[in-house]
């Protein structure tokens, strides 16, 4: 059996970060995915999912990751059911992220007005299973620069390159 979801999508709001009584931090946001189609009205819609993480992972979302930013999400989907106030059993879909990648830097939007570019977008994983470790590198690579880092120019490829 397999339960593996990838997102991408941008923040409608920061993250929530909080702490269990036994002192796990615990982050929640929701991602705005598109749709990749249109509907009737020819209007783009857009599904608001619910994204939680842990430990390591949900004190990085909520120190990096603001309200807007683009980020893709890798986890598992959940639900979950609890009796509210009025003893009616309310189910709960979300996402339990194990790993967040951050498309966009803090300053992505002044490289947009010409500024100068640094970092780059972050990987981080880690601590959503038990597993507690760091799958990726965290924050971009400060030393040696992305080759592949789009600064606006288009590619030039000969046909001889390509695989296919």
């Amino acid at each position: 059996m397999l339960n593996r979801v990838i997102l991408i999508g941008r923040l409608t709001r920061d993250p929530e970060l909080r702490y269990t009584p036994a002192g796990v931090a615990v982050t929640q946001f929701t991602l705005a995915v598109d749709r990749p189609f249109s509907n009737q009205g020819g209007q783009r819609e857009a599904d608001f999912i619910p994204v939680v993480t842990w430990r390591q992972l949900a004190e990085t979302c909520a120190n990096y990751l603001r309200k807007g930013r683009l980020a893709a999400v890798e986890g598992r989907i959940q639900v979950r059911n609890y009796d509210n106030n009025e003893g009616r059993r309310v189910y709960v879909t979300e996402i339990i992220a194990d790993n967040v990648r951050f498309l966009e830097s803090a300053n992505s939007a002044n490289r947009e007005e010409g500024g100068p570019a640094t970092g780059g977008g972050g990987n981080y994983g880690g601590g959503g299973s038990g597993n507690g470790g760091n799958r990726g590198n965290f924050g971009g690579a400060r030393d040696n620069q992305d080759p592949f880092q789009d600064d606006g120019r288009p590619i030039d490829i000969s046909d001889d390159d390509l695989p296919f």
